[in-house]
């Protein structure tokens, strides 16, 4: 799969100037008339085996990233350096997209379902042939003061909280998932619209702390029935995000087609070293949406 789309993040200047008035304590005032945005932009190509080269750049920096089998770099352009430390990929990597996603759904049901962190109840019926389950992991209180986080615990928010989902008794498909996470301060809402038996819009009602608002995903499929176009956007009480990403799929590339070497002249560093690096640069991007006004937490600077 051929993938290609940007991201951006807008900032307000009326919410960059009460930012700087709060850390002034109202003693600095920021007459700001513009506000700011981050950019990202992403082109890659993905097998479902794992193998892979991504491009990302944009406001937070230049990176290319390349694996094919147990061999790759991770490369970034402001510090031209690499590193050949890559992590390997599954040993059950799957043959075909099909396969992929299977695991994928088997991986939210091994934490929701089969395992012993989450309790499941069936709840109540809902007026139009629709019934309501619920999981619930217990979490922490939200710490407000709280202002980092491991990666593994930002991308994993998931597997805690709780989780009612009402799906219609017939085609088993979900109308609405509502979830909260009380410690990483997450509560949203997600009501599903299908077309012809598949979903073609995600409506988001985000009252998570910090960032509630409107949220909306669209989706578009090929005439072989793939995804083909996926764009979302939120809007937070301080700016907006928007994503827009187009796919390709193809069941005649190879992995030679992707096959990529470090740049000419870059300096090799060790695994570990970089991603420090790159942990510190990708903080200070944090830091900075901070000061903008987006409650979001920073990566601690650990690779964990």
């Amino acid at each position: 799969m051929d993938l290609e789309g940007t991201l951006a993040i807008h900032f307000t200047a009326a919410a960059a100037n009460a930012k700087v008035d709060q850390l002034g304590q109202g003693a600095v005032k920021g007459g700001l008339t513009k506000g700011g945005t981050v950019n990202l932009r992403l082109k890659g190509t993905y097998f479902a085996n794992a193998d892979f080269r991504t491009e990302l750049s944009g406001d937070f920096g230049s990176m290319l990233y390349y694996r094919s089998g147990y061999r790759g770099f991770l490369y970034s352009k402001e510090m031209n350096a690499y590193t050949t430390k890559v992590d390997p990929p599954p040993s059950d990597a799957p043959k075909s997209f099909l396969g992929w996603f299977s695991q994928c759904v088997n991986e939210i049901r091994d934490v929701y379902v089969k395992g012993t962190m989450f309790r499941a109840g069936m709840g109540r019926e809902v007026a139009g042939g629709g019934q309501t389950i619920t999981f619930f992991a217990p979490t922490s209180a939200y710490d407000p003061k709280k202002r980092e986080q491991s990666m593994t615990e930002s991308l994993g928010f998931w597997k805690r909280g709780k989780l009612e989902v009402v799906f219609d008794k017939t085609s088993k498909m979900p109308q609405h998932m509502n979830y909260s996470n009380e410690s990483q301060g997450i509560t949203t809402r997600m009501t599903f619209n299908y077309t012809n038996g598949r979903p073609t819009s995600v409506t988001i009602e985000n009252q998570s702390r910090g960032m509630e608002g409107p949220a909306s995903l669209t989706l578009s499929y090929n005439n072989q029935g793939r995804i083909d176009h996926l764009a979302g956007q939120m809007g937070f009480p301080v700016g907006t995000m928007h994503f827009d990403l187009g796919m390709n799929w193809s069941s005649t590339r190879k992995a030679s087609d992707i096959a990529t070497i470090p740049p000419i002249g870059a300096t090799k560093k060790g695994g570990e070293e970089l991603q420090t690096m790159l942990l510190v640069n990708l903080a200070g991007k944090v830091l900075d949406l901070q000061r903008g006004g987006f409650n979001l937490r920073s990566v601690t600077l650990t690779n964990k």
